[in-house]
C-alpha cells in the first residue's frame, strides 16, 4: 500500500519545490468543464457579435500623415547631421579591432537614422493615400 493519502478531485495538491518544501497547488478543471462554463456565461449579456471598428474621419488620416511626415523630416535632418559629423570626425584607433568596431557602430548609427527616415516617410505616404481614398468613399452615397 502507498503512504500517500488520497485526495478528492478538485482539492489542492502539494508539489515539492527545489528545497524540498511543499507548496499547495490548485487542481485544474478538465477542459470540457471550463468550456461549458464559458459557454454558459456568454449567453447572459447582450449580443456578443463583433461590430468591427468604426470608420474614421478623413481628417484623422491626414493628421497622421502630416505627423509622420514631420517625423520623417526630423529623422532626415538628424541623419544628415550624423553623416556630416562622422565624415568630419573619422575614428583614429591604433588597434585594428577597435577601428573595425568603431566603423561598424558608425555604420549602424547612420543606417538606423536613414531607416527611420524611410519608415516614417513610407507611413506618411500610406496614410496620405488612405486619406485620398477615404475622401472618395465619403462622397459615395452607399459607401461602406
Amino acid at each position: 500500500m502507498s503512504d500517500v493519502p488520497s485526495r478528492p478531485p478538485g482539492a489542492a495538491s502539494d508539489e515539492p519545490t527545489a528545497r524540498g518544501a511543499t507548496v499547495p497547488m490548485p487542481m485544474t478543471k478538465p477542459v470540457k468543464q471550463l468550456s461549458a462554463s464559458l459557454d454558459a456565461n456568454q449567453g447572459d449579456g447582450p449580443s456578443s457579435e463583433p461590430t468591427g471598428p468604426s470608420p474614421k474621419h478623413p481628417v484623422a488620416y491626414l493628421s497622421g500623415s502630416l505627423t509622420s511626415a514631420l517625423i520623417a523630416w526630423l529623422c532626415l535632418l538628424f541623419s544628415q547631421r550624423v553623416v556630416l559629423y562622422f565624415s568630419l570626425h573619422p575614428p583614429h584607433y591604433s588597434a585594428r579591432i577597435a577601428q573595425s568596431i568603431a566603423t561598424a557602430i558608425k555604420t549602424l548609427i547612420v543606417g538606423m537614422g536613414f531607416l527611420s527616415t524611410f519608415s516614417s516617410a513610407f507611413v506618411a505616404l500610406g496614410l496620405f493615400l488612405v486619406f485620398i481614398r477615404s475622401l472618395s468613399r465619403a462622397k459615395a452615397p452607399g459607401a461602406s
